[in-house]
């Protein structure tokens, strides 16, 4: 199997991996979305630890690294916030949806943080994700932006957010199971004032769908760790929009979700815009 073929399984089964965990944690029922994230992000903490130790990586950022490594645990925290609100109040289809929003936020953040400039039509790429987001938060007369709707999209922008320090912090050299452990820690002190005083209790079937999650998030990270490790973002990334398949198909069979038209049209244009930028990324690439 050819590296990037490799890079398509994995990322594959990180699609599936994070459809996993938004049916699981939509399933776990009306619990708090900041005690499902502490459950979640207590999971990934156990096995990045579990990384660090195998592979002998100190704890450290280094130098001059601190603040791109607080901001994307900050932005990925609030991501996760966002992401499990969505999840609570919208099919798991529109939620994963607004969700992937965060590669074309990450292509405005990384103009203004990363001081690279967009292509012409990665701009007009990134208006046509929007414009098809419309669709999914469905704008009306009487309530002009679905509240949940909305905050899935700054999920989507946190991710982004997020993603592009993340960027910035590995090509500096920081260790990406560093990165993840961090960021889960920060999740957890985050999530755990909230859970002291606002706790809800569960039963054992929440528990056991909540570590379910959490180890279906872990899955995915290091699914898509090993992806891009394969293979060039820009040659496998559009296969990470097949989680919104996944999810759909999830959502449908177990929670009998089924999104409805104007979700489907805001699918179909934000993931066409996703395959036009794919594909121009690689003629680009071809001709350097």
């Amino acid at each position: 199997m050819s590296e990037k073929n490799k890079g398509i399984l994995y990322i594959l089964c990180a699609a599936f991996c994070f459809a996993l965990m938004n049916l699981f944690v939509k399933a776990a029922g009306d619990l708090p979305f900041f005690e499902k994230a502490f459950f979640r992000n207590a999971v990934a903490i156990f096995f990045s630890y579990g990384v660090l130790l195998k592979n002998k990586i100190p704890l450290k950022c280094g130098k001059g690294n601190g603040l791109l490594i607080c901001g994307r645990a900050v932005f990925g925290t609030i991501g996760i916030f966002c992401n499990y609100y969505a999840i609570d109040q919208l099919n798991i289809s529109d939620a994963s949806m607004l969700n992937k929003l965060s590669p074309f936020f990450a292509i405005l953040f990384s103009c203004f943080l990363l001081q690279e400039r967009a292509k012409g039509y990665q701009i007009g790429c990134v208006a046509a994700a929007l414009f098809g987001t419309l669709f999914i938060l469905k704008p009306g007369t009487e309530n002009l932006l679905s509240f949940p709707a909305l905050i899935g999209v700054c999920g989507g922008a946190g991710a982004g957010m997020a993603y592009t320090l993340l960027r910035k912090a590995t090509s500096r050299g920081v260790a990406g199971p560093f990165i993840v452990f961090f960021f889960s820690v920060f999740s957890c002190l985050c999530c755990l004032p909230f859970c002291i005083f606002y706790y809800e209790p569960m039963n054992l079937k929440q528990l056991a769908l909540l570590l379910l999650a959490g180890l279906s998030a872990t899955g995915g990270q290091f699914s898509i760790t090993a992806a891009y490790s394969h293979a060039p973002a820009r040659e496998i990334s559009v296969y990470d929009y097949s989680q919104v398949l996944f999810a759909g198909i999830l959502g449908f069979v177990f929670l009998n979700e089924l999104p409805d038209l104007f979700s489907y049209i805001g699918y179909a244009i934000i993931i066409g815009a996703s395959i036009f930028m794919f594909l121009k990324n690689q003629k680009h690439a071809h001709a350097t």
